[in-house]
């Protein structure tokens, strides 16, 4: 989840997820280790059915209420922040860059043609007078399904 303080209008930038270059959460690098890994991609592909049948839901709220995704969420001031925006982002992972050995620079590694890989990524964004939070959809599902 990500907080950003008083950006109330949506503008510039900001990423979703623990990992800027993995969209499913790693640290600066594109693939994850162990279970970690298998219970990411267990959510990933939970997230992309979810994805599929929130883009086909004709009653898009409707959907949200169904699936249990909260319409209000606590701030971190105690105001509740509410449900305003779901944006859903498509991307392409093209490389790779990972901490480099001794160095402060990336190590860069771009992609063959063949192992360019499509992502989507679903944010739920909520608001208060005071501030917003993103929430990634695959960090709610984490959230929702540990244990």
């Amino acid at each position: 989840m990500h907080r950003h303080g008083d950006d109330m209008g949506g503008g510039g930038h900001h990423h979703h997820g623990p990992g800027h270059n993995d969209p499913i959460g790693g640290a600066l690098h594109s693939h994850l280790h162990g279970a970690a890994t298998a219970a990411r991609q267990d959510l990933q592909a939970l997230a992309e059915t979810f994805i599929a049948g929130f883009r086909a839901a004709e009653d898009k709220v409707s959907y949200l209420r169904v699936a249990g995704v909260p319409f209000d969420l606590p701030g971190p001031d105690g105001l509740t922040q509410r449900l305003v925006d779901v944006s859903i982002v498509e991307g392409f992972q093209v490389a790779t860059a990972s901490p480099g050995f001794g160095t402060r620079e990336l190590v860069y590694l771009p992609f063959p043609g063949e192992m360019v890989r499509e992502r989507t990524t679903l944010t739920f964004v909520y608001v208060s007078l005071t501030g917003r939070t993103d929430l990634d959809l695959v960090d709610h599902l984490a959230s929702r399904f540990a244990g």
